[in-house]
């Protein structure tokens, strides 16, 4: 018999307001709706929209050597954080293969990193086989729970409910008192922060966040804002045989750090060549989003895979994908065959549809 799904929501606040569930990410469930997917989906746009973030994996790099350690296997630079600053990076191998992407805060004690969903488990083991004679700690976050804020009004929410809004992009803040750490995000498509409270403590904080103006908000209005904004997911649109070039993610890797475990090949690939695959975007033209995994074909010849897929929210009627393609079918205008039924047409990120956005 497989494994039952794990439920990995944040505290009880969901079902109390009455949430639907959806597996996601390897059979995870967690919140798809609740209730009325466009409404959430305005709120994350124009508004605030509170949205379980418990699919996150914790983990915590400590010791004295930490900050010299773990810049040697992250792409981006991680030994000039100072304790309050972030950043967002991938942990490659010695091939330069992306293994998981993360989210860093320094703090005064420790990095904390929030990783994709199965992959603590894998980075830790990988991490782990490197520490030789190196004064650092490797461990998963312990009692932490995870909510998300999302929208344009999510840091006067947070101002509301008494809590800090760092304002540069993976920026972070620890407010001792109530045991809670609070980074900005980027690249979410709108304004967003993660807040990281004691576990057990989510649903007293989800009250009080939706009283200082934030409303519910599940997975199906969360994933499609990120596609909508052409954001690629770990797990989903790329995954452990990719190099960070293909992620369309140029951002999580720096080309002026030192050494970490990859770089000579993602260095290499930067400087004197270009990837043979890329991020693309992907419209559609099946009635229903097809399942991802699809094969994506060009005059018979297989280009990639379909990652992500969606029903938009904010161009109704329109299927939006992404996928990693080979470059020979990258340019905008080609035209892909799905294996399961239907095309798609290659599109340029960030998207752009004949008479502007709505």
């Amino acid at each position: 018999m497989p494994p039952r799904p794990q439920t990995v929501a944040s505290g009880r606040w969901p079902a109390a307001r009455g949430a639907a569930l959806t597996a996601v990410a390897g059979g995870i469930r967690t919140v798809a709706d609740f209730g009325d997917p466009a409404a959430e989906h305005r709120a994350l746009v124009a508004g605030c929209g509170l949205v379980d973030l418990g699919w996150l994996e914790g983990m915590r790099v400590s010791g004295a050597d930490r900050r010299r350690f773990l810049n040697g296997y992250l792409t981006s630079e991680v030994a000039a954080l100072e304790p309050g600053q972030g950043c967002y990076g991938f942990l490659t191998d010695a091939k330069g293969r992306v293994l998981a992407d993360a989210i860093v805060a320094a703090t005064e004690e420790d990095y904390r990193l929030l990783l994709p969903p199965n992959r603590r488990e894998a980075v830790l083991a990988h991490l782990r086989r490197f520490v030789l004679a190196d004064r650092v700690e490797l461990e998963p976050a312990a009692g932490e729970d995870l909510l998300g804020l999302v929208g344009p009004r999510a840091a006067a929410a947070l101002r509301a409910a008494e809590l800090p809004a760092p304002q540069a992009d993976w920026s972070c803040a620890v407010f001792e008192e109530q045991a809670i750490r609070v980074q900005r995000l980027g690249h979410r498509g709108s304004p967003a922060y993660a807040v990281v409270v004691e576990a057990g403590q989510a649903t007293e904080w989800a009250e009080r966040l939706i009283e200082a103006g934030a409303v519910p908000a599940g997975w199906t209005a969360l994933e499609a804002l990120r596609v909508e904004a052409g954001r690629p997911r770990f797990g989903a649109d790329f995954g452990d045989g990719n190099l960070p070039q293909e992620t369309g993610l140029e951002d999580a890797v720096s080309y002026t750090k030192g050494c970490y475990l990859g770089q000579e090949v993602v260095a290499r690939l930067h400087y004197r060549g270009r990837p043979q695959r890329g991020l693309a975007g992907l419209a559609i033209d099946t009635g229903r989003p097809p399942e991802p995994g699809a094969a994506l074909r060009l005059k018979e010849q297989e280009v990639g895979t379909l990652g992500s897929a969606v029903a938009s929210l904010r161009w109704p009627g329109r299927i939006l994908g992404l996928a990693v393609v080979h470059r020979k079918a990258a340019e905008p205008g080609t035209e892909l065959e799905i294996s399961t039924g239907g095309g798609a047409t290659v599109c340029p990120l960030p998207w752009t549809f004949e008479g502007g956005n709505p």
